[in-house]
């Protein structure tokens, strides 16, 4: 089984305005906090905090997050797994997800 990641944009092609209006939503806000810990996190709606949410908002959730540039998933047979770009973000928008973050309750 070979793993594969989902479409993304390449770092250089990371738009602040789409990073921006991404997390403009408080899930997702709320995502962000969860990927920050640097580990790969199960899309399972429960196991980001979510599961008061149905399992198909979560996944629109996610690929919003991940079209802007801000995550990527990696696929592994039927799981996905998503992991924060943080070192990407952190050069291509210096500070940026350090004040995101700490602005989280």
């Amino acid at each position: 089984m070979v793993d594969e990641r989902l479409p993304q944009p390449d770092a250089e092609d990371i738009e602040l305005v789409k990073v921006m209006h991404a997390l403009g939503d408080p899930v997702r806000m709320r995502l962000l906090g969860v990927y920050a810990d640097g580990g790969e996190h199960s899309c399972a709606p429960e196991a980001v905090g979510l599961g008061h949410l149905h399992k198909s908002t979560v996944s629109h959730h996610m690929r919003v997050l991940r079209e802007a540039g801000i995550t990527t998933t990696r696929v592994a047979g039927r799981n996905r797994y998503v992991r924060l770009r943080r070192d990407e973000l952190d050069a291509r928008f210096p500070g940026l997800l350090d004040a995101l973050l700490k602005s989280l309750p």
